[in-house]
């Protein structure tokens, strides 16, 4: 063999060996490369674990804070109104019913006075009558029951509530030409006591009403609808929110079990129906810096009133005519008035201190992230 061609042997021999030492370099690098991926993976996904935990210990703590401040906000309403009354003295269902009766023309006034006589409470629009709405829930507070009825209006206070299309057919009769006849129903009944009904009036149907289907708040014994709390832009609920009207209404046991034929009580139907998601607050300063939350209207306790998105009722209150009567006795309170405030305070604490840990999170998932990126452009570049 010449020099020359045992020289080229050899050259080659070294070549093969170089491609093969990098070829496992290569791999290695690869492998290694793999790896680090495999770890930023994981570690990106303990931060999202960690994040996700902290977020929903976060907002269980938020509803606590925001339950017991609706608590706190509606014993403050209570107890201005007592302190206001001197003796803490209340408006009663009796001086409701009294209140009606004055208004001796109405359909109202008749069918209470037909429901307190033992003669002609066997009627069958009686019977399937549940009441006139003015009597049917009450309040915590005089404030709140002057702006409910506001809000609702004299004439749906004065509404006769059926249960069934056959109650109100009941409530009046017709000629043949289609005019009322005045003999018959309620108007027959008041005719024969010297008394007319004038004008119009409002009868509502329960099971014409679409009932609120989204449930009740656990456990709760005044079976309260289970509607999620208002939350301004930044996720927070507004400062100064109470409650939604349609839960803040009171009923007593017998209002409470009454069910209709598909098995649906009276906050659930008649109440939903006439204040769907309005929103109560304790002052119209709070009231209005909800605004961007506020969907199906809003009251506060000072007289504020948004009948609905948009629409503003301004000027002075309204001597209401017929309101809703009051809780007798204690309401549902905290307790411990000072020791719930003490539990508001440690839970915004703890609040506050979640929300420093879920920014160090996210601002560690943000640098493994950027640094699995900035890892796998450089692996590319290599390869």
């Amino acid at each position: 063999m010449s020099q020359s061609s045992h020289q080229e042997d050899l050259t080659e021999k070294i070549l093969k060996q170089e491609d093969s030492f990098n070829d496992k370099n290569s791999e290695s690098f690869k492998d290694q490369i793999i790896k680090q991926e495999g770890n930023f993976k994981g570690q990106i996904k303990k931060h999202e674990d960690n994040i996700e935990f902290l977020n929903s210990q976060s907002n269980r703590l938020t509803e606590s804070v925001v339950d017991l401040q609706m608590s706190l906000g509606k014993y403050h309403s209570t107890n201005v109104t007592k302190s206001e009354n001197g003796n803490g003295a209340f408006h009663t269902e009796e001086e409701t019913v009294e209140q009606i009766l004055k208004k001796e023309n109405s359909a109202a006034s008749i069918f209470c006075w037909i429901k307190a006589n033992t003669q002609t409470s066997n009627l069958a629009f009686v019977k399937d009558a549940v009441g006139v709405v003015a009597t049917l829930a009450k309040v915590e507070s005089d404030d709140l029951s002057r702006i409910l009825s506001e809000y609702v209006g004299l004439e749906t206070m004065l509404a006769i509530v059926c249960s069934t299309n056959e109650g109100v057919k009941a409530l009046e009769k017709y000629d043949p030409e289609g005019t009322v006849n005045s003999t018959g129903g309620l108007h027959g009944i008041g005719s024969s006591t010297g008394k007319k009904i004038n004008g119009r009036f409002v009868v509502i149907c329960l099971e014409d009403l679409r009932p609120f289907v989204g449930g009740f708040v656990e456990n709760d014994p005044q079976k309260k609808l289970a509607i999620p709390k208002p939350r301004l832009p930044n996720g927070e609920c507004p400062p100064g929110f109470l409650d939604y009207a349609v839960n803040m209404i009171h009923l007593d046991s017998n209002r409470l079990s009454f069910l209709t034929a598909s098995g649906h009580g009276l906050r659930e139907t008649l109440f939903y129906s006439l204040f769907s998601r309005l929103q109560i607050y304790k002052t119209r300063n709070e009231m209005m810096l909800a605004l961007p939350c506020i969907t199906d209207g809003a009251l506060s306790l000072d007289g504020g009133m948004i009948r609905k998105c948009g629409i503003f009722a301004l000027g002075s209150r309204k001597d209401v005519e017929v309101k809703f009567p009051l809780i007798a006795g204690e309401s549902d309170v905290p307790p411990d008035y000072t020791e719930a405030e003490d539990v508001v305070r440690k839970l915004q604490w703890e609040t506050s201190k979640l929300a420093a840990d879920i920014q160090r999170e996210q601002q560690l998932l943000d640098f493994r992230k950027a640094k699995s990126t900035s890892q796998a452009c450089s692996g590319e570049t290599t390869w």
